[in-house]
């Protein structure tokens, strides 16, 4: 699955200077694969896209920046949202893709 995760800290404990942004992240967790790290970097705001299979391993990939920031983790998807048919009800009916 791919995660959008926004790691949040305070400028008191901004990690300029002291590692900076990717030292909030373990990149050597094999288990979750890091496809993209943008910062908006004076609001003190790191995002990352990230695919991985287990909560548990996205847990130790944030590890480092656990008593520095907040993280949202947020479930994304590169597929479009299907369009279900109104009337096959509950699991039913034929969908079609929304662009």
């Amino acid at each position: 699955m791919l995660f959008h995760i926004t790691q949040v800290h305070s400028p008191e404990s901004c990690p300029y200077g002291r590692g900076g942004s990717r030292s909030l992240h373990d990149a050597s967790v094999s288990e979750v694969k890091v496809l993209g790290v943008y910062g908006a970097f004076t609001e003190h705001e790191i995002y990352l896209v990230v695919e991985a299979d287990s909560l548990e391993m996205l847990d130790k990939f944030l590890l480092p920046g656990m008593k520095t920031c907040t993280a949202k983790i947020t479930p994304v998807s590169e597929q479009p949202l299907p369009l279900w048919d109104a009337g096959g009800g509950a699991g039913g009916g034929q969908r079609d893709a929304v662009q």
